[in-house]
């Protein structure tokens, strides 16, 4: 490396964000960006490790250890601390279709593995990782790039979240022409629909569907396959198919009074308000599908979506709120069971959680609490939430259980209750039609390290096919699907 002796002469630095007051009264995203110097020195920090497990992208226990799209890392933070942008950049697109996307939502597994994370601090990775795309931007580098000729193959991608988005770029870019199929009137997906605004501008997602569409591909939005486009007709007009919409059925809480009105699924309140504001501002006199204005809130779940539903209640001025978890508070350090470089469970605040703080005096997630009821008042719409707490225990089966603790019973005032508690898999229509088999999670069987399912020429990638994950294993898996129809189609002339 270019500064062997980084990793002790610099720290590292993080991003310095609007305070949390002052972002609560916008939807803009709120991390101030690195002066180019500041990622030079950061850069300079990545170490000569001999060994990278940064970017490995395995699973250890259950959990990603380094970058699942295996970002060559120390190559580029090199080139960053040299200077050499232009080249960085060649080499992070070399792997990552989209680095402006997990520069801003991907939850870094590779600051997790790095071995300057071991006995210090982590290099800043995704910091560093943004800026290269964003440079690349500022300075044109970035333009449309048809493939130099085309193969005549034809391919479907249904859905266009990330890993449609990933499968579509790079057949279209092995000469193939790809359409996308959008059930939505955007394209992006999660990324559009399910992921604020403050976290991932909808400008930058359309800036990159625009460009790919400069490239040659086709979207057909407003166009849900097997309900506007009949699922028979795609063998029949396409090469190949490429299903990926998705996991996009949620774990409901079946508990009484679960039908009172004010109950609401996560992804229900975050599409609703990522429609209102691509329509207009939450200022204006058009009403929010689901709103949070002066209300209770009880956020029930403690992943990604749930942080995404308290920040986005905080935006529209809700009374008081509450989060919670049945899993334990998280340790402040490493376990011994739970070693690096393994992604380090450990007790952290996300942005929604330091901006309740800010509001609210403490972060806003209750742990060990069991949901029993929900109680309405005469007119059917919720009041109250029902709780216990809980502690683990030894289940018979050698599993950590929850068993409730008596004389913990606790009521919570709740005028608005969202779920956020996960997804089950895929929904059952367009499955059914085309008659792919599903495996026991309810996910697309196919088989280990294939990505093509029991028809003939449809393949299927992304949390369809995985189940629910995160963005870059989208993309990771779009790639690979790529690949696999790319090898199918050419030894199918």
């Amino acid at each position: 490396m270019g500064k062997p002796t980084g990793f002790i002469d610099y720290k590292r630095e993080y991003p310095s964000d609007l305070a949390p007051q002052e972002r609560i009264l916008h939807w803009k995203e709120f991390h101030r960006p690195f002066t180019e110097e500041s990622l030079q020195i950061q850069g300079a920090r990545c170490m000569d490790c001999g060994i990278p497990f940064c970017h490995t992208g395995q699973f250890i226990h259950g959990m990603t250890a380094g970058c699942p799209i295996n970002n060559l890392i120390p190559e580029w933070n090199d080139l960053v601390y040299r200077g050499m942008w232009k080249e960085a950049l060649k080499r992070l697109l070399y792997t990552n279709n989209f680095p402006e996307f997990t520069g801003r939502v991907c939850p870094a597994p590779c600051e997790g593995s790095c071995t300057a994370g071991l006995n210090g601090e982590a290099v800043a990775i995704k910091s560093i990782e943004l800026e290269i795309i964003e440079k690349g931007f500022r300075e044109g580098w970035i333009k449309p790039h048809q493939p130099p000729e085309r193969t005549g193959k034809t391919v479907a991608v249904i859905g266009s979240g990330p890993a449609g988005l990933a499968c579509a770029d790079t057949l279209n870019q092995s000469g193939h022409q790809v359409v996308v199929f959008e059930r939505s009137e955007r394209l992006g997906g999660l990324l559009m629909n399910g992921i604020p605004n403050m976290k991932l501008d909808k400008s930058i997602v359309k800036r990159r569907t625009d460009l790919m569409a400069a490239e040659g591909i086709l979207f057909r939005k407003k166009t849900e396959v097997g309900v506007d486009y009949p699922a028979e007709q795609l063998l029949s007009e396409f090469d190949a198919v490429v299903i990926c919409g998705g996991a996009t059925k949620p774990r409901d809480l079946q508990v009484e009074g679960r039908d009172l009105a004010g109950i609401h699924f996560a992804m229900d309140f975050l599409h609703a308000n990522t429609r209102n504001l691509m329509g207009g501002s939450l200022w204006d006199d058009q009403p929010l599908t689901i709103s949070a204005r002066g209300q209770n809130v009880v956020v029930i779940g403690g992943g990604d979506t749930g942080t995404d539903c308290v920040a986005t209640s905080l935006r529209h001025g809700c009374r008081k709120l509450a989060q919670f978890e049945i899993m334990p508070q998280p340790p402040l350090e490493r376990q011994a069971d739970n070693p690096w470089p393994e992604w380090p469970k450990t007790y952290k605040m996300d942005y929604g959680q330091e901006e309740a703080e800010a509001v609210y005096g403490r972060d806003p997630r209750y742990y060990e609490i069991l949901t029993k009821r929900f109680v309405g008042d005469d007119d059917g719409h919720v009041r109250e939430v029902h709780t216990v707490n809980v502690e683990w225990v030894f289940g018979e089966n050698g599993r950590p259980v929850p068993r409730e603790i008596q004389g913990t019973e606790h009521v919570w005032k709740a005028d608005l209750v969202l779920l956020a508690m996960g997804f089950l898999g895929p929904e059952d229509q367009l499955l059914e039609k085309m008659n792919i088999e599903r495996d026991q999670r309810s996910n697309v069987k196919t088989n280990n390290g294939s990505y093509a399912t029991n028809v003939p020429g449809v393949f299927s990638a992304g949390d369809m096919r995985r189940g629910q994950s995160l963005v870059v294993w989208a993309i990771q898996e779009g790639r690979a699907a790529a690949e696999e129809v790319d090898q199918y189609l050419m030894l199918s002339e």
